[in-house]
Protein backbone atom coordinates (compact mmCIF):
# COMPACT_ATOMS: atom_id res chain seq x y z
CA UNK A 1 0.00 0.00 0.00
CA UNK A 2 1.48 3.32 -1.03
CA UNK A 3 0.73 6.30 1.16
CA UNK A 4 -0.26 9.61 -0.35
CA UNK A 5 -2.21 12.62 0.86
CA UNK A 6 -5.60 10.91 0.51
CA UNK A 7 -4.59 7.71 2.26
CA UNK A 8 -3.06 9.73 5.11
CA UNK A 9 -6.38 11.50 5.60
CA UNK A 10 -8.17 8.15 5.47
CA UNK A 11 -5.89 6.73 8.17
CA UNK A 12 -6.48 9.81 10.31
CA UNK A 13 -10.25 9.42 9.95
CA UNK A 14 -10.00 5.72 10.84
CA UNK A 15 -7.97 6.60 13.95
CA UNK A 16 -10.44 9.26 15.08
CA UNK A 17 -13.39 6.92 14.41
CA UNK A 18 -11.69 4.20 16.44
CA UNK A 19 -11.15 6.60 19.33
CA UNK A 20 -14.82 7.60 19.26
CA UNK A 21 -15.84 3.94 19.19
CA UNK A 22 -13.55 3.07 22.10
CA UNK A 23 -15.01 6.00 24.05
CA UNK A 24 -18.55 4.74 23.46
CA UNK A 25 -17.55 1.22 24.53
CA UNK A 26 -16.21 2.49 27.85
CA UNK A 27 -12.49 2.88 27.15
CA UNK A 28 -11.96 6.54 27.98
CA UNK A 29 -8.85 8.11 26.53
CA UNK A 30 -10.10 11.71 27.03
CA UNK A 31 -8.52 12.61 23.71
CA UNK A 32 -11.68 13.94 22.07
CA UNK A 33 -11.58 17.04 24.27
CA UNK A 34 -8.23 17.87 22.70
CA UNK A 35 -9.11 16.90 19.13
CA UNK A 36 -11.95 19.40 18.77
CA UNK A 37 -9.81 22.48 19.59
CA UNK A 38 -7.04 21.10 17.37
CA UNK A 39 -9.56 20.67 14.55
CA UNK A 40 -10.84 24.22 15.02
CA UNK A 41 -7.28 25.59 14.95
CA UNK A 42 -6.50 23.42 11.92
CA UNK A 43 -9.54 24.75 10.06
CA UNK A 44 -8.42 28.25 10.95
CA UNK A 45 -4.98 27.51 9.53
CA UNK A 46 -6.53 26.25 6.30
CA UNK A 47 -8.65 29.41 6.15
CA UNK A 48 -5.59 31.60 6.64
CA UNK A 49 -3.72 29.73 3.89
CA UNK A 50 -6.68 30.28 1.54
CA UNK A 51 -6.74 34.01 2.28
CA UNK A 52 -9.91 34.09 4.38
CA UNK A 53 -9.94 36.52 7.29
CA UNK A 54 -12.33 34.32 9.29
CA UNK A 55 -9.48 31.81 9.52
CA UNK A 56 -7.75 34.01 12.09
CA UNK A 57 -10.85 33.87 14.30
CA UNK A 58 -10.99 30.07 14.20
CA UNK A 59 -7.24 29.74 14.70
CA UNK A 60 -7.26 31.98 17.79
CA UNK A 61 -10.43 30.33 19.13
CA UNK A 62 -8.92 26.86 18.78
CA UNK A 63 -5.67 27.91 20.46
CA UNK A 64 -7.51 29.56 23.38
CA UNK A 65 -9.70 26.48 23.93
CA UNK A 66 -6.66 24.20 23.73
CA UNK A 67 -4.76 26.39 26.20
CA UNK A 68 -7.69 26.15 28.61
CA UNK A 69 -7.70 22.35 28.23
CA UNK A 70 -3.95 22.20 28.88
CA UNK A 71 -3.98 24.59 31.85
CA UNK A 72 -3.25 21.70 34.23
CA UNK A 73 -0.01 21.05 32.33
CA UNK A 74 0.92 24.73 32.38
CA UNK A 75 0.42 24.87 36.16
CA UNK A 76 2.68 21.83 36.68
CA UNK A 77 5.39 23.35 34.48
CA UNK A 78 5.06 26.66 36.33
CA UNK A 79 5.38 24.93 39.72
CA UNK A 80 8.50 23.05 38.60
CA UNK A 81 10.03 26.28 37.28
CA UNK A 82 9.34 28.03 40.61
CA UNK A 83 10.98 25.20 42.54
CA UNK A 84 13.99 25.22 40.23
CA UNK A 85 14.34 29.00 40.47
CA UNK A 86 14.15 28.85 44.27
CA UNK A 87 16.84 26.15 44.41
CA UNK A 88 19.09 28.15 42.09
CA UNK A 89 18.65 31.23 44.30
CA UNK A 90 19.69 29.22 47.38
CA UNK A 91 22.73 27.79 45.58
CA UNK A 92 23.73 31.23 44.33
CA UNK A 93 23.46 32.64 47.86
CA UNK A 94 25.65 29.90 49.37
CA UNK A 95 28.25 30.15 46.57
CA UNK A 96 28.59 33.94 46.77
CA UNK A 97 31.76 33.78 48.84
CA UNK A 98 30.20 34.52 52.20
CA UNK A 99 30.92 32.04 54.87
CA UNK A 100 28.69 32.28 57.89
CA UNK A 101 30.17 30.53 60.90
Amino acid sequence: MSLNKTSGLALLLILIGGLVLFNKLGFHFHIMGYLVPLAIAGLGYVGIRNGKKIGWFFMILGIVILAAKLSWLFSIVFAVLLIGFGISMIKRQTNSGRYDI
